[in-house]
């Protein structure tokens, strides 16, 4: 089978990585790819949301499956724009229709489906600058703290905790009148703050079935300790220690089984992943989010843990077949650890030179590099993901840490604490 993979971070990275070990996998294409994809396949200069250019491809090189990373292209409809089109139709794209894709892209969206699926998740209610005025009454009439959110896709960043009533108020403000995201917060949701302990289940449907991956927890602030601005994602653990067999039973029967049910009972196509990022509350489980796709940096240790062979299941997701599947994973603990450019998230520079040690304990898996001349460099903000197995998960940060350390690029920086909680 030929592949296209769409993005060019570090989940794109491993997808290439995982896929490439499979014995089904013929050609292997990444578009646009980094410094990390070229060394497993082929980097293609096309833009995800270029659907156009990406038809003329798929056609001349005869793919067979297109798995797409990232959610804009998703949101914007890619699965549709293949499914509609005669020439393309046969080819496998993996990832939701446009309108499942809404669960990422409209905040407003998913909280209703919440709702109407009985599904758990935190009160709300959402505001535009038509009721400015009553979205300032609401913060005034409730307590603090208040989380705010972005209706629509905002890179990661769309979502603002407030500790006051007085933030709350000049946040939604900044966020609607001022446009602070952009169009992502003409429409702002404000949710009740739940108090507890994050984690992320990931879950591949085919539209009628799912099979489970592994779970992880990711770390966003880029400070230690979970202090600072939050980031796409500073790394990443895998097994997450408190979830035993008890929690994903109530997080299968009460989130999981009705969203599935809920998406066939609205004759919502969804053939792809959805990442379900859950809060624990008193021990019991809160839906803070869904994401039509995989996450970064998760996928970079959800993947070195999974047994199967992914190409395999992707095939059978496709084909609505993933019924009878048995998802096998490795009983190690896992680690990942994001080296960013100095800076981030904020201003950083880019094109610093990277220099990798070989090590036999780590994958690095790149995410913002490219190469100029056969030279890697930088070119984002989070640069490398250092993924490590071990026999527990201080082992596994041992390795992933001293990989960091070792690796060299000018204002090169990674959070030492990743995991401190366990």
């Amino acid at each position: 089978m030929n592949f296209l993979i769409l993005g060019s971070g570090g989940r794109e990275h491993a997808f290439a990585w995982k896929l490439k070990q499979s014995p089904m996998c013929n050609h292997l294409w990444v578009a646009p790819g980094n410094g990390g994809s070229k060394q497993l396949a082929q980097n293609i200069a096309i833009d995800p949301s270029d659907f156009s250019a990406l038809k003329s491809f798929v056609l001349k090189e005869s793919i067979d499956m297109v798995v797409v990373g990232p959610e804009v292209p998703l949101v914007e409809g890619i699965y549709d724009f293949f499914m509609d089109d005669q020439s393309l139709s046969k080819v496998m794209v993996i990832g939701p229709s446009k309108h499942g894709a809404q669960l990422e892209g409209s905040k407003s969206f998913a909280k209703y489906f919440m709702q109407r699926h009985n599904i758990p998740t935190a009160a709300f209610n959402e505001f535009t600058q038509a009721n400015l005025e009553e979205g300032l009454a609401f913060i005034d009439e409730n307590k603090a703290p208040f989380v705010l959110k972005a209706d629509g896709l905002a890179a990661g960043k769309g979502v603002v905790i407030t500790e006051s009533k007085a933030e709350a108020k000049q946040t939604l403000q900044e966020m609607i009148s001022d446009a602070k995201f952009g169009d992502a917060s003409s429409k702002v949701i404000i949710e009740e703050f739940l108090n507890g302990i994050e984690f992320s289940v990931f879950v591949l449907s085919d539209g009628s079935d799912y099979v489970l991956l592994p779970n992880a927890k990711d770390y966003k602030r880029i400070g230690e300790k979970d202090t600072g601005l939050n980031t796409g994602g500073m790394g990443a653990i895998s097994p997450v220690p408190f979830v035993d067999e008890n929690l994903m039973r109530k997080v299968k029967s009460r989130v999981i089984n009705p969203t599935i049910e809920g998406l066939k009972a609205e004759k919502i196509v969804y053939k792809g992943f959805i990442y379900v990022g859950l809060i624990l509350v008193d021990d019991e489980p809160y839906v803070i989010e869904y994401n039509c796709r995989m996450g970064d940096p998760e996928t970079e240790i959800v993947l070195p843990r999974l047994e199967n062979d992914l190409a395999d299941l992707l095939v059978k997701c496709s084909e609505g077949k993933l019924k009878d599947e048995v998802v096998k994973y490795s009983k190690k603990h896992g680690a990942t650890v994001i080296l960013a450019s100095g800076g981030y998230p904020e201003a950083y520079e880019k094109g610093k030179q990277i220099i990798i040690p070989a090590c036999e304990n780590t994958t690095v898996f790149q995410a913002g590099t490219k190469e100029i001349d056969n030279i890697l460099v930088t070119n984002g903000g989070r640069v490398l993901a250092v993924s490590a197995l071990g026999e527990n998960l201080a082992d596994a940060l041992l390795k992933a840490n001293q990989q960091a350390e070792a690796i060299v690029f000018e204002g090169k920086y990674f959070r030492k604490d990743i995991g401190y909680e366990f």
